[in-house]
């Protein structure tokens, strides 16, 4: 079965194996030299101050961010599943929230953040997803984050790049958190997650808030190459292999390249087949497509051609499903999978099979380069 969902995303073998060696002890000098050198390689991947890793899926992320970064009002983004968690965040630990709510196609604009900005001048915080990827949209974070920044410098930018990092460029300039989690462009199971800071957000984070997500006590740990609690670590070691990979693979610059050009090949090859392409900025990340027969699709391309990609949810249920395109993906796989939904769309009576998708997916991967 090819795992195309996006989150969590296919394990190579060379990082299984990483991880299938015995179990290590995180207080030991063998742990902390891997912790070191997966630091290091992690601070080129992020190009923040500092990067933190934490036990914990991308939520424990978002929540150390938010607790952490926002003292007093909340202005979150919500444009889908994960944007709306960012607000039930803050109001579970008793901030007050301000949210701006779209459809879940619908990034937010630079106009209505100004606007609450100037509306409420007591929020402390902005939290938005880079890809939101209940829909696949991708939101315009770094023209919002200066915006943002103009109009109060103090302001902390929480940017969930849960489904961006190790996808695309992210100009972190203004942005104070970056997250991370490990199932989705780093290629692990899920279980880590991590966050880039800038030197405003550590100096704003202070002694911290909270106990176990409390960044400063893992801010002056994992200096010292080691964590404040139990450190993950199977897939930390799994982490450093993956970050070995891709630097073996040309660096991070060569797999952003890979991957759009990616995600271009597999729009083109669908909306040649006549589906429509959800978001009205999509994100490199997937490719989320609104159709009537989502549902069937997903289910013929699951059980007659083992391909498993994700669906929607909540009011998306059986409306959309979306294609992953982050990681380390090999082409014949992903030619296999838009080739296995134009046979879906034959199956079901909506056109002729004459290979349209493959070709088209060929023609710009291998055209374009890589």
């Amino acid at each position: 079965m090819l795992l195309f969902t996006p989150g969590p995303t296919p394990v190579p073998q060379n990082v299984r194996n990483a991880m299938s060696d015995e179990t290590m002890h995180h207080r030991t000098p063998e742990f902390e030299a891997i912790f070191e050198q997966t630091r290091s390689h992690l601070f080129k991947l992020f190009k923040t101050d500092e990067v933190i890793m934490l036990a914990s899926s991308g939520t424990g992320a978002m929540e150390a961010a938010v607790i952490n970064l926002c003292h007093n009002t909340l202005l979150s983004i919500n444009s889908g599943k994960f944007g709306e968690r960012f607000g039930k965040i803050a109001l579970a630990h008793g901030l007050k929230n301000v949210e701006i709510k779209n459809e879940w196609d619908t990034p937010a604009s630079v106009e209505a953040v100004v606007d609450a900005l100037k509306a409420n001048p007591e929020i402390d915080a902005i939290a938005i997803q880079i890809s939101e990827s209940a829909g696949g949209l991708r939101h315009s974070v770094e023209e919002i984050a200066a915006a943002a920044k103009e109009i109060n410098p103090q302001i902390m930018i929480i940017a969930d790049g849960i489904t961006a990092v190790g996808v695309e460029p992210i100009d972190v300039n203004n942005i104070d958190a970056l997250l991370a989690g490990s199932q989705k462009a780093l290629m692990l199971p899920p279980g880590l997650s991590l966050l880039g800071l800038s030197n405003a957000a550590i100096k704003k984070i202070g002694a911290g808030k909270g106990y176990y997500l409390n960044l400063a006590s893992e801010i002056k740990k994992q200096k010292q190459n080691t964590t404040a609690y139990t450190a993950a670590t199977t897939l930390t070691i799994g982490l450093l292999e993956v970050l070995e990979t891709i630097e073996a693979d040309g660096g991070v610059d060569a797999l952003y390249r890979r991957t759009q050009t990616r995600a271009e090949a597999v729009t083109a090859a669908l909306q040649a087949l006549d589906l429509h392409i959800y978001p009205t900025r999509p994100a490199p990340s997937m490719t989320t497509i609104d159709d009537a027969d989502a549902s069937a699709i997903r289910k013929i391309l699951k059980e007659d051609f083992d391909v498993n990609v994700a669906g929607g949810q909540d009011h998306l249920k059986g409306k959309i499903f979306r294609i992953n395109q982050m990681g380390l993906i090999n082409d014949y796989e992903m030619a296999w999978v838009v080739n296995a939904v134009e046979l879906a769309l034959a199956k079901i009576g909506r056109r002729v099979y004459d290979g349209t998708a493959n070709r088209i997916f060929n023609e710009i991967t291998f055209k374009m380069g890589k």
